[in-house]
């Protein structure tokens, strides 16, 4: 494997945790640990950290391929820390995802000591599974009823 390229096992991970962000409404937010939960592995929230650290950006140039994933088509902002606080990670990152959150419209309040935190109250997301599985999971159940129901006649 060349330096910069990941293992099968990482790519699934990071493609996963990235399309189950994509699920999240806009004026929505949900925690590093609900994301894992989500994708199954709940003992990892600060791997869902990681891969939002190693989030690119999309290419400039329309004439290059951008990566599948990337910060204009994931939303990294809607993912905070379980306390609903922004996770402080350099200067400025935790202010431009205030910024990013509050053009979405949800409500970003800031402490006397700088930290930024949204009330899960009002904003949070926080489903049993990722919307996209919803169906899989309701007609998984609608068989087994059917089954059973046909077995008692």
């Amino acid at each position: 494997m060349a330096p910069g390229e990941r293992s099968e096992e990482a790519w699934l991970w990071y493609t996963a945790v990235y399309e189950a962000i994509q699920e999240i409404p806009h004026s929505r937010v949900t925690s590093y640990g609900h994301i894992a939960r989500l994708v199954g592995k709940p003992q990892c929230p600060r791997q869902v950290g990681v891969c939002l650290k190693n989030l690119p950006s999309p290419l400039p140039d329309s004439s290059k391929k951008s990566a599948t994933f990337h910060s204009g088509n994931v939303p990294w902002q809607r993912v905070i820390n379980a306390k609903g606080g922004i996770s402080p990670r350099g200067p400025s990152a935790a202010s431009q995802q205030a910024d990013a959150l509050r053009r979405e419209g949800v409500e970003v309040r800031q402490d006397a000591m700088g930290q930024y935190t949204v009330d899960f109250g009002e904003y949070g997301w926080f489903p049993d599974v990722l919307p996209s599985e919803a169906g899989l999971v309701e007609s998984s159940d609608d068989e087994e009823a059917e089954d059973e129901a046909a077995y008692h006649t």
